[in-house]
C-alpha cells in the first residue's frame, strides 16, 4: 500500500503554496529522472506522494487554456475586494480561491498508481461525490466538464459545488480541486467560473442551510482518498 504525506497548510498565500507545490514537484521528478540512470541491478530511489489541503485569501487563477475576458473585473476592483489575480500553469479556465473552501493539492507519482489522468480526474470527482453522499447530497459529474455538479442533467438548476484543473509531467501531478464548504458564492460573480456561461455555483453550507465544520469535511475526504487510491496517510 503506498503511503501519502498528508500536509495541511491552514489559511496560506496562494503563491506561497504554488511555490511550495512546485518544491515538491521538481523534487520527485528529479528522483524520477536520477532513477532512469542508476547502474543495473540499483534499486531505484522511491518516489514520495502528498496530499495538501489549505484554504486561500481570495483569489482569482487563470489556467493556460483559459480566457482573461471571463475575469469581469479590472485591478482597481480586485483591490477593492482584497483579491489577488495569477495566470498559472495547470488546465482549465478561471476559479476562485477563498477563505471557506477546502483548496485540495495531490503531489502523487502516478507511476506509484496507475499512470492515466482521466482515472485520476474521476477519482478526485469520486472522492467529493462521496463526501457530499455523506450529507445526503445526491452529486454526480456533467458530460464532458470536470468537476463534481448538483441538478447536472437539469440546465436551469446545475450548480457546481466543485472545480478542477490539475497539471502532471512525467506522470507526477500538482493544482487539483476547490470544494466550496462555507464559501462567500458573491466572489464568483467576479468571474465567468470555469469558462461556463449558463450554471451557477454552490456551496455545502448553502445547500445544507447551515455552517459546516470544515475539520469534520477534510477527514471525510480523507477517507475516501484513501480507499479509492489505496494508500494510507502518514
Amino acid at each position: 500500500m503506498q503511503q501519502v504525506k498528508f500536509i495541511d497548510l491552514g489559511l496560506t498565500d496562494y503563491k506561497q503554496a504554488w511555490d511550495y507545490q512546485e518544491k515538491l514537484f521538481n523534487e520527485i521528478v528529479q528522483t524520477k529522472v536520477g532513477n532512469r540512470t542508476i547502474a543495473e541491478g540499483a534499486y531505484p530511489t522511491a518516489t514520495a506522494n502528498y496530499l495538501i489541503f489549505c484554504e486561500h485569501p481570495h483569489v482569482y487563477t487563470l489556467g493556460k487554456s483559459g480566457d482573461e475576458q471571463n475575469l469581469l473585473v479590472n485591478e482597481t476592483q480586485l483591490k477593492e475586494k482584497n483579491a489577488m489575480y495569477y495566470k498559472i500553469n495547470r488546465g482549465g479556465d478561471i476559479t476562485y480561491h477563498g477563505p471557506g473552501q477546502i483548496v485540495g493539492y495531490p503531489i502523487l507519482d502516478l507511476d506509484n498508481f496507475f499512470t492515466d489522468i482521466h482515472k485520476y480526474l474521476r477519482f478526485l470527482e469520486e472522492m467529493v461525490i462521496r463526501t457530499l453522499a455523506e450529507y445526503g447530497i445526491d452529486a454526480g459529474r456533467s458530460s464532458g466538464e470536470t468537476g463534481v455538479w448538483l441538478d447536472a442533467d437539469i440546465p436551469h438548476k446545475a450548480r457546481k459545488i466543485c472545480a478542477m484543473g490539475v497539471r502532471a509531467s512525467r506522470w507526477v501531478t500538482m493544482h487539483g480541486f476547490a470544494f466550496n464548504i462555507n464559501t462567500d458564492l458573491d466572489y464568483f460573480q467576479n468571474i465567468i467560473p470555469c469558462g461556463i456561461v449558463d450554471k451557477a455555483v454552490t456551496s455545502l453550507d448553502k445547500e445544507l442551510g447551515r455552517k459546516v465544520d470544515m475539520e469534520e469535511v477534510k477527514q471525510k475526504l480523507k477517507n475516501h482518498f484513501s480507499d479509492l487510491f489505496i494508500c494510507r496517510f502518514i
